[in-house]
């Protein structure tokens, strides 16, 4: 389906059905980054530098931003 059929049918939509429509298609294209996401998650390719991000981040205390110490 061409984008001209996709407008065409659009303009045949009362404003609310358009809107409707255009909700969801932005649904599928959150969609499809979040596939993209998972996918790359998923991926078992070692991160060093993640992994020691994280495991630095976890090291951290809680303690407060000292600006003196900046």
């Amino acid at each position: 389906m061409s984008p001209a059929e996709i407008t065409e049918l659009c303009n045949a939509l009362p404003p609310e059905k358009r809107e409707e429509v255009a909700d969801f298609v932005r649904f599928l294209i959150a969609r499809q980054q979040d596939e993209r996401w998972e996918a790359i998650l998923a991926d078992g390719t070692p991160r060093p530098r993640l992994d020691n991000f994280l495991r630095e981040s976890a090291a951290e205390t809680d303690e407060a931003l000292d600006l003196k110490r900046l």
